[in-house]
């Protein structure tokens, strides 16, 4: 898959896409991720893209003119499944919404700044607005990053061990059962003997069980919400 990412600030976004995951994806030919200057698309010689709102609000605004050239050019190379927009108001960022994501072939994603953009480019442009939480942040550039990472992680063939990725928490709305590793006592702490037994329908049994209880007893909403489904 393809993903385009619009910011005034790549240089948060280089040195992420570049490492662990989303490095070994691109390497393999499984996903290509892009970043692209807004600036580079504003005919303002100053470069600016933002500009005072109408009605007299605070803060500034991104403007319509370099977002519509910027995605404009892009769509002039190809077409685009998604084009979303980074928005606290936005749809909840989900490992279902990462999974839906994944089997798309591209994607772009605008990274908000400032007060926001344009109302105009969201009515026109913009198909889907997703949020990673219900705070502010200074622009949208985390919230595109966090968004690229689970979802490329997912593509088959990324991760190495795929059962992993299919495993982590939020998979099933239940959060994963604790892990442990070597050596099997620590200073006394030690490691559940079901684990040890090698018999791998009860460890499957325990594993379910203990998924359950810790869904229970830190994240019951993702129970409500699995029975409202």
């Amino acid at each position: 898959m393809r993903i385009d990412i619009i910011t005034v600030l790549p240089e948060m976004i280089e040195g992420f896409v570049r490492e662990s995951i989303l490095a070994r994806a691109q390497k393999k030919g499984l996903a290509e991720i892009h970043l692209h200057q807004l600036r580079d698309y504003t005919t303002d010689k100053w470069r600016r893209v933002d500009d005072y709102p109408y009605g007299g609000f605070a803060g500034m605004v991104m403007q319509c003119e370099p977002i519509d050239r910027c995605i404009s050019a892009l769509k002039a190379e190809r077409d685009y499944d998604e084009v979303i927009f980074t928005s606290p108001d936005g749809e909840q960022f989900n490992q279902h919404v990462a999974n839906e994501l994944s089997l798309k072939g591209n994607i772009i994603i605008l990274c908000g700044h400032y007060k926001g953009i344009d109302q105009r480019i969201r009515d026109h442009l913009i198909t889907r607005e997703i949020s990673i939480g219900d705070y502010v942040l200074t622009g949208g550039e985390l919230a595109a990053a966090v968004m690229a990472d689970a979802i490329v992680r997912v593509i088959p063939g990324v991760v190495g061990d795929e059962q992993s990725a299919l495993s982590d928490c939020f998979q099933d709305d239940m959060l994963s059962a604790p892990i442990y590793t070597r050596p099997a006592d620590y200073k006394g702490w030690k490691v559940p003997e079901i684990l040890l037994s090698g018999n791998e329908a009860k460890i499957k049994d325990w594993e379910i069980e203990q998924s359950l209880e810790r869904t229970r007893r830190l994240r019951p909403d993702l129970l409500e919400k699995s029975k409202n489904k």
